[in-house]
């Protein structure tokens, strides 16, 4: 094997566990994958052979690919002249989807998580999820170890007041998941605003934006507005053990809409459409 193929080999061994980290930084499945693809261009440009600890210094690159998307949505929302661009992507290994998907407690920080500050957010996540001592953190997000220690615990303050509940049970999810189809294909504006959070969030990935559809939609009456009359040729589906809605044209999976639901409401829609990252999901779509 030649040293490519073997720096590449090394690299999708820690892929899961790379996009896990991304995934609960980012709560956007495509904005994982694009970090987790972002450090490997890294790894490439970079003397891999100088790398002691090749794991721990990919999530390192991974946590600072972060910290900037993070920052950079914040300055997005900031300017009303901007939407907040964000996409999805796909999970693909039992390991991960028991880490981002099965793990009620990872679901419930995912749903709170986009409240704290960027710094707070990548403390949190690789000191409490991650175990990452803090004196590995703080150059990551530019401060003392001290300091990162109170980021860490000011954002475990918050999480622990999280409203949301994530709905484990799939059969609750489905029926979440058929009302919200039925609402959409009936053009019913009320009924969508029923199952939707009120600050639910609709992502993207690239390809599905190539495809015309938006990148980013914020807020109940937005997505409600998308999604009114449409939604005609999805079927409800499991994605990777969770409710979801697949798209299928001409005998083809083209589309899936991954849900995260909490408290009987979808608080959150990914928007899959890329091929490769469809084809790493497990998708089962009922003919019933």
């Amino acid at each position: 094997m030649d040293e490519k193929k073997l720096l590449g080999a090394q690299f999708e061994a820690n892929r899961a566990h790379l996009r896990a980290v991304a995934y609960r930084m980012l709560g956007s499945r495509a904005e994982a994958e694009d970090a987790v693809q972002e450090a490997w261009l890294r790894l490439s440009r970079s003397d891999a052979a100088a790398v002691e600890n090749l794991s721990g210094w990919l999530t390192t690159v991974v946590a600072r690919v972060c910290l900037d998307m993070l920052r950079a949505r914040k300055a997005r929302r900031e300017d009303p002249a901007q939407d907040d661009v964000v996409e999805t992507a796909a999970s693909d290994h039992d390991l991960e989807r028991e880490a981002l998907l099965a793990d009620s407690i990872g679901m419930a920080l995912l749903i709170v998580l986009k409240q704290l500050a960027p710094a707070e957010r990548v403390a949190f996540v690789l000191h409490d999820m991650f175990d990452l001592p803090f004196e590995e953190i703080a150059p990551i997000v530019g401060r003392s170890p001290v300091a990162t220690r109170q980021l860490a615990s000011r954002a475990r303050r918050r999480v622990q007041g999280a409203p949301h509940s994530p709905d484990d049970d799939l059969a609750r999810q489905r029926h979440v998941a058929k009302a919200f189809l039925v609402a959409s294909r009936d053009g019913n504006f009320d009924a969508l605003l029923a199952v939707l959070d009120p600050e639910v969030v609709f992502q993207a990935d690239r390809t599905a934006v190539q495809m015309g559809g938006p990148a980013t939609i914020r807020g109940a009456a937005a997505v409600a507005q998308t999604f009114k009359g449409r939604a005609r040729a999805a079927r409800v589906a499991v994605v990777d053990g969770a409710a979801g809605l697949a798209v299928v044209l001409q005998g083809r999976l083209r589309i899936l809409l991954a849900l995260t639901i909490a408290d009987g409401r979808i608080v959150a829609i990914d928007a899959i459409a890329d091929p490769e990252h469809i084809q790493r999901l497990d998708v089962v779509i009922p003919t019933d």
